[in-house]
């Protein structure tokens, strides 16, 4: 009798394999793991984390240290994320477990205490006090500010897709913590810096992966006078672009550079420099510096979030005098002359 076998069956079972080097025969040495709580491709997240870590432990066998790796896949399904995690932990296989998403510390917190001498990574994150993880978060009031603050710059412009009314947007794959505490507020902050009577639009499409859905969306807000919107929501980000291009509305991009996905209406690309630190962190781990039990705060005055100001195509859509405001936004940010601390 053919019967399909459910899918988290399937991926336990894949997690029973045992994991190989990066090279491709077993050793011994550290084994890491990244546990991806969606799919990488496609996810710019997911790849620079992934990018990151591989280069770490590539790096380590490099340099004559056994260390090995595997990327899972938790899919989309967020209510899966806990089950599969728990049974990659409980296979024992792995000295660290790395990730990335902001709803992680909640599904790791159980699970640490049941096993607590498995140790986690997590980026994008925040969680004090768990001798077993350590976290580092991203200043995303910083991130969500400089792009709330082009935004208005350009609805307020006489660009050609911008227009009368002082509303921008946002649309979210899902509503969590730190899209309701801190980006969503942080957008407006950036954007009433500009000028104090702006709106921000904010809708939610209740899932990371349905294009049509965000397509939707973008299309609401187009005809509610919408002509600016950033996309923070996985897949669905792709039916933001989709609308834009049919439309005419500028694009806010958040967390890598997108300015290639729509030349022309994409006005901002806020960047998160992941690849980077998820290297160093597992390599400081795999160097037996990687301390557990502390969460961290990385922002634009260390490095690790940034506007990219020199790509030919923002270049060539925004006029000079809104990027010299831009740049002077920037300046004052990295300097310290204004400090935006995460709430």
């Amino acid at each position: 009798m053919n019967r399909k076998i459910p899918r988290t069956l399937v991926i336990f079972l894949a997690l029973a394999i045992p994991s190989f080097a990066a090279g491709g025969a077993e050793k011994e040495g550290k084994r890491v793991a990244v546990f991806v709580p969606g799919v990488v491709s496609g996810s710019p997240v997911y790849e620079m984390l992934t990018a990151g870590a591989r280069r770490a432990v590539e790096e380590a066998a490099s340099r004559g240290v056994p260390a090995s790796i595997r990327v899972v896949e938790a899919g989309t399904r967020q209510a899966e994320w806990g089950q599969l995690l728990t049974s990659l932990v409980a296979s024992g296989e792995y000295d660290l477990i790395v990730s990335s998403n902001p709803a992680l510390p909640d599904i790791v917190k159980p699970i640490s205490a049941q096993f607590p001498s498995q140790r986690f990574l997590i980026l994008d994150a925040y969680l004090e006090g768990n001798p077993s993880v350590t976290t580092y978060r991203y200043n995303q009031r910083e991130q969500a500010y400089i792009s709330g603050y082009l935004a208005a710059l350009v609805s307020s412009s006489r660009m050609p897709h911008a227009n009368r009314e002082r509303k921008i947007g946002l649309v979210a794959g899902q509503e969590y913590p730190a899209m309701n505490g801190i980006i969503l507020p942080a957008y407006i902050e950036g954007a009433r810096a500009v000028d104090p009577s702006f709106e921000v639009d904010f809708r939610v499409v209740g899932n990371w992966y349905d294009a049509a859905k965000g397509a939707e969306i973008a299309r609401a807000m187009k005809a509610a006078g919408v002509d600016v919107i950033m996309p923070i929501a996985g897949g669905a980000n792709q039916g933001v672009i989709a609308a834009a291009r049919e439309l005419g509305i500028y694009v806010a991009w958040f967390d890598d550079n997108g300015y290639s996905k729509a030349p022309g209406y994409v006005i901002s690309s806020s960047v998160m420099a992941q690849e980077r630190l998820a290297y160093e962190a597992v390599k400081a781990f795999l160097d037996g510096k990687l301390p557990g039990g502390i969460a961290h705060t990385v922002g634009i005055s260390d490095g690790y979030v940034d506007f990219v100001s020199d790509d030919a195509s923002y270049r060539s859509t925004v006029p000079a005098e809104l990027r010299a405001r831009q740049d002077e936004l920037m300046r004052r940010l990295r300097s310290g002359e204004l400090k935006l601390p995460p709430r």
